[in-house]
C-alpha cells in the first residue's frame, strides 16, 4: 500500500473526518532534501473533523502524529497539515 493511502486510511480510521485529502506533492520538491526518485516524501494534509474542536493548533497536529504512528511519520520527510474543526 503506497504511503499516501497508509495516511488516509489511518487518519479517516482516527477522526471520521468529513474532509480528508492527502496530496503526494513530493515532484515538487525534486532536488532538494529528503525528495525521492520514487516519491512518496512529501504530503499536504487537508483534514476537518469534530473532534478538533476543542483543541489548539498544536494539539490537532499532536493528534495527526500520533495517529499516524512513529513507523509511518519516520518514512515522510514533509507532512503539510490544514487540520481544523468540522
Amino acid at each position: 500500500m503506497r504511503i499516501s493511502e497508509q495516511i488516509k486510511s489511518k487518519l479517516v480510521q482516527a477522526f471520521a473526518p468529513d474532509v480528508i485529502e492527502v496530496l503526494d506533492e513530493s515532484e515538487k520538491h525534486r532536488g532538494h532534501a529528503g525528495h525521492r526518485p520514487e516519491g512518496e516524501s512529501h504530503f499536504r494534509v487537508t483534514l476537518r473533523a469534530e473532534s478538533f474542536g476543542p483543541m489548539s493548533r498544536i494539539g490537532r497536529h499532536r493528534a495527526v502524529h500520533l495517529a499516524l504512528g512513529p513507523d509511518l511519520v519516520e518514512r515522510i520527510h514533509a507532512l503539510e497539515l490544514d487540520v481544523g474543526a468540522k
